[in-house]
């Protein structure tokens, strides 16, 4: 059974978790087997239960502890949940709970690419994506939308910082992913022959005159492709394109010259998940 706790100083050591300490302290590099996460909204940390991830701690209004929470308060078993007001528990964590529910969750070690590409035929390359939010709404149409696992290149930012996990609504937890290379350096022409070595036919989303229209049934004749999406602002890196098999775009119209990396994604991914 949960252990409800009143917080009573914001100074203490255990709420650290949700109010002092960085996205990369929770990572903790040093000793990953200890690492952190923070889910966000009831929604989002059952699926996180679902995938089998260790609760640690929660932190929730205190009328979401018999109301909305009851039952991830249930699912969590014997942790201690940390409680106050909406107004007490802005001020601790210093940003507005999304439905009043955070959970800390324990990492687990992440597969290797080649793992979670065995049995998979479409798959998202993300190349130096840093941006949390454009990552998480990456993943929810990877997972909507018929990719079977994502990679990410040594650059991109953690599909589990709490901002990418909320606006994946938790889809992180439902899709496999893993990161293609180790150092910064591995990308592109490491990751490219991995991508070969594992028979994948690569595509560059790029606006180049000479790509092919994300709907050429070339393209859906693959068997196996790699739909490989940029940075928010300046896309993909000129050798990555010239490394990548096909160069794709997505037609434009009144003179709209790009969409957002999140929009492109899910356009691309509804097109060429299609089998």
């Amino acid at each position: 059974m949960a252990s409800i706790i009143e917080i009573t100083d914001f100074s203490a050591p255990e709420l650290d978790v949700y109010a002092r300490l960085t996205e990369g302290q929770l990572k903790n590099r040093a000793e990953p087997e200890k690492g952190l996460f923070i889910a966000e909204s009831p929604k989002v940390i059952d699926r996180a239960l679902d995938a089998g991830f260790e609760p640690v701690s929660l932190l929730m209004e205190r009328k979401h502890v018999d109301g909305q929470a009851k039952g991830i308060v249930e699912r969590c078993g014997d942790i201690p949940v940390y409680t106050s007001d909406l107004d007490v528990l802005t001020r601790l964590t210093g940003f507005q709970l999304t439905r009043g529910v955070l959970c800390a969750m324990r990492r687990r070690p992440v597969p290797t690419a080649r793992k979670v590409c065995e049995n998979a035929r479409r798959i998202a390359v993300l190349e130096d994506i840093m941006n949390p939010t454009n990552l998480g709404a990456i993943f929810r149409s990877a997972a909507a939308l018929n990719m079977d696992a994502v990679l990410l290149t040594p650059a991109c930012c953690d599909p589990l910082y709490r901002r990418s996990v909320r606006v994946s609504m938790g889809t992180v937890f439902q899709i496999p992913w893993a990161t293609i290379g180790q150092e910064i350096g591995d990308w592109p022409e490491r990751g490219m022959e991995e991508l070969r070595a594992m028979e994948f036919k690569t595509v560059a989303m790029a606006l180049r005159d000479d790509s092919y229209n994300v709907d050429d049934p070339i393209l859906a004749a693959q068997d196996k492709l790699a739909v490989v999406l940029g940075t928010e602002g300046d896309g993909l890196a000129d050798r990555t394109i010239a490394d990548c098999d096909f160069t794709v775009r997505i037609p434009m119209s009144h003179g709209v010259d790009s969409l957002n990396v999140a929009a492109a994604s899910a356009v691309a991914f509804w097109q060429l998940g299609r089998q």
